[in-house]
């Protein structure tokens, strides 16, 4: 540790670093517009000049190392004056456009400019202006003549997502910053820009010219996309979601969030939201209401019960559904005396017997500091953006990241290896890194199989250093035979000391398993299901034809149900449906979703539900009321939580009991689908929200997926 003086106080700070992190932890606050505490130093903007002793002139206190008994001063006339002209500089060119800005009310350089900025400008010569770009769907750069070149976004492209879109060309007063040979901005993290921009330079394209900032109530939430439980602020006005930002989580999310968590909200407000109860008669929809719907619905499980048994009653949940949702979607299958439940819609394999919650094995913050970690079955980047950000930040400082894929992985990070082989072939090719293991230890392998150069540089990598993981993807766990490159998996885990874990799908794929929304004994499990298994079907939150392995093939089969309700905040499933329950997304209601590390969260409703629609967990209270169910006398969603994972009255948790998660081998035999390819959806084609945000499907991602499935 190095001790300086700042302002007159003694601070301690580690060697190394600068007189901005001693500010920061001594709680003195010095203007800055470049500086980003994730992000490389630059020292271009020169607005956080300080006065040091003994140094001739002004020192960039981002750039400046400290050093044992130095003395900074932060406020004094020089250190003042030098920050005034700075911002003398930057105001020089700057548009006076605040009263139309999206920025303003939360720019950073109107904020410093009325503490630092004169009443009058000396500059008379006629001001530069920087053209119009295009860069894609989601970012506006539509008024970059206000851009100051802190590069903030250059570097966050660079260090954090992994490519660097966004350059600085040209010199001087012709300096600007543009996507290179016309190209779009394409990363999945790209959102992130605008909010480290500290003017109005990049702004939101979706939220455009739609709201001030001071209009805005802002209610925290949490994603319901992929498995990282990201932290967000919903910023509303006249009860309508009007933008969604980050809400910083070190140990989930950071700083950051991915595309799919910051514009999906535009599905909130999609044309086929679902406003009203709905019932096929005839062959044509009739809007009716809740008691006629309710009442429809229990009177049909009913017949289907008496003249076919209750195993002919099933329901088929979305992993993006709440705990509260799932449990009681669960409670009332099983209170008719069906066992046929399950959230598993896009897997091949079913295992019988699970010991225990599938999981990341690991924290999430643990990602960052990896030394060497084997992927299986993952398209990283479109699959969990925020978990390769944090990977990628490990490769940065010399993790060595191995990579078992279909095709040839586009990560963004540089790899040791990556072995690209169908996925008919990764069990044999987790079985040759094994046998390369057992090699490397003389100890003899589970299966018998040929070293290749890749298995054996990915097993002494892992043997090597202390914090590793295996990891299996979305491809890994929808596999045919996802129990045996488990079992591989965990075998190789054990002999390298290192962690096994999935990396999960959908928000609240833990949460599932951890509620039951599994078919028990004797029941059928999704595929069994969706191959035309039920009489009655009740599907949560989904959209078989998109969420299903079986894809359009599931129309046909649902079609043969006698009765089929969806429980949906859209007008969807509407070919094979007999009754649409409107249900509310996740800004509308009250909930908890289990993240991939086993973290419990909890969130509000952040806007009133929209016409006639209901949370679901009432929804569901309501029809087992009218079926005569006991046990659904719930008062809130917090009741429905203590009942779902056993907690005690007015208990709250941070995460869930780790006895309740394992990622060991199946027991017993399991059920499998007669396919080859893991059904993996892309990045914007999840859930039924980011199919429905008209931004996101404009992105590259989504066209490449769009003329992959046409072709197809």
């Amino acid at each position: 540790m190095i001790e300086i003086e700042l302002d007159g106080k003694k601070v301690g700070i580690a060697e190394g670093s600068t007189v901005m992190h001693a500010a920061e932890k001594a709680g003195t606050y010095i203007p800055h517009f470049c500086y980003h505490k994730k992000l490389s130093i630059a020292a271009n903007c020169r607005m956080c000049l300080v006065d040091i002793e003994k140094m001739p002139k002004p020192m960039p206190a981002c750039a400046t190392s400290v050093t044992q008994g130095m003395v900074v001063r932060t406020k004094t006339d020089k250190a003042v004056k030098a920050q005034q002209s700075v911002m003398e500089f930057l105001l020089i060119n700057h548009p006076l456009d605040c009263p139309i800005c999206d920025q303003g009310g939360e720019c950073q350089l109107q904020d410093l400019a009325v503490g630092y900025g004169g009443v009058k400008s000396r500059y008379e010569e006629e001001k530069r202006v920087v053209k119009v770009k295009d860069v894609g769907p989601l970012i506006s750069m539509q008024e970059m003549t206000r851009c100051i070149h802190c590069t903030r976004c250059v570097r966050f492209g660079q260090e954090i997502a992994g490519v660097m879109e966004l350059g600085m060309s040209q010199r001087g007063e012709h300096s600007e910053i543009e996507a290179f040979v016309g190209q779009t901005v394409d990363s999945e993290l790209s959102g992130n820009m605008i909010d480290i921009c500290p003017v109005g330079a990049l702004t939101s394209k979706p939220f455009r010219y739609s709201a001030r900032t001071w209009e805005l109530s802002r209610r925290k939430s949490i994603s319901p996309h992929d498995s990282t439980g990201a932290n967000l602020i919903v910023q509303v006005k006249n009860n309508r979601v009007m933008r969604v930002v980050p809400f910083e989580n070190e140990a989930v999310n950071e700083c950051w969030i991915a595309d799919r968590d910051r514009f999906s909200y535009e599905a909130l407000n999609a044309d086929d939201r679902l406003t009203k109860p709905m019932i096929k008669q005839g062959g044509q929809w009739n809007e009716v209401d809740w008691k006629t719907a309710l009442e429809y619905v229990a009177h049909g499980l009913r017949n289907i019960k008496s003249e076919h048994g209750a195993s002919a009653v099933g329901a088929l949940v979305s992993p993006h559904s709440t705990i509260e949702e799932l449990y009681l979607t669960g409670a009332l299958v099983r209170g008719l005396g069906s066992e046929n439940i399950d959230y598993r819609l896009r897997n091949a394999e079913f295992d019988r017997t699970q010991p225990g919650a599938r999981w990341l094995g690991m924290p999430i913050a643990g990602l960052s500091t990896l030394q060497s970690v084997l992927v299986v079955g993952s398209s990283l980047r479109k699959d969990h953006p925020l978990f390769a950000q944090r990977i990628r930040q490990a490769a940065r400082n010399g993790c060595a990241v191995h990579a078992v894929a279909s095709a040839a992985p586009q990560w963004a990070m540089p790899l040791a290896s990556a072995t690209v082989l169908p996925a008919t072939e990764w069990v044999a090719c987790l079985a040759s890194i094994a046998a390369a293991v057992g090699q490397e230890k003389g100890v003899a392998a589970p299966q018998s199989a040929v070293v290749t150069d890749a298995a054996l540089i990915a097993a002494q990598s892992l043997l090597a250093g202390e914090h590793k993981a295996v990891l299996l993807g979305n491809g890994a766990a929808h596999h045919p035979l996802a129990a045996q490159l488990l079992a591989l998996a965990n075998w190789i885990g054990e002999q390298c000391g290192a962690s096994v874990g999935y990396l999960t799908e959908a928000a609240n794929t833990v949460g599932a398993q951890l509620v039951g929304a599994l078919p028990g004994l004797g029941g059928l499990n999704a595929g069994q299901m969706l191959a035309g298994g039920l009489k009655a079907t009740i599907l949560l939150n989904t959209e078989p034809q998109w969420d299903a392995a079986a894809g359009v093939a599931t129309l046909d089969a649902l079609g043969q149900s006698e009765m089929v309700v969806s429980l949906t905040p859209f007008k969807t499933n509407m070919a094979f449906s007999d009754v649409l329950l409107p249900i509310a997304p996740f800004t509308e209601t009250s909930g908890s979703f289990v993240n991939a590390e086993g973290r419990l969260q909890s969130f509000h409703a952040v806007v009133k539900p929209l016409g006639e629609t209901r949370p679901a967990w009432k929804v569901l209270r309501a029809l087992a009321d009218i079926l005569g169910l006991p046990g659904f006398g719930f008062d809130s969603s917090l009741e429905v939580l203590g009942r779902a994972l056993d907690l005690p009255p007015g208990a709250t948790v941070a995460a869930v009991d780790t006895g309740c998660l394992s990622n060991a081998n199946a027991t017993g035999d399991a059920d499998r689908l007669a396919c080859t390819e893991p059904c993996v959806a892309s990045i914007y084609q999840l859930d039924g929200l980011v199919r429905r945000a008209a931004s996101l499907q404009q992105t590259a991602d989504a066209r490449v997926t769009g003329q992959t499935e046409v072709a197809a």
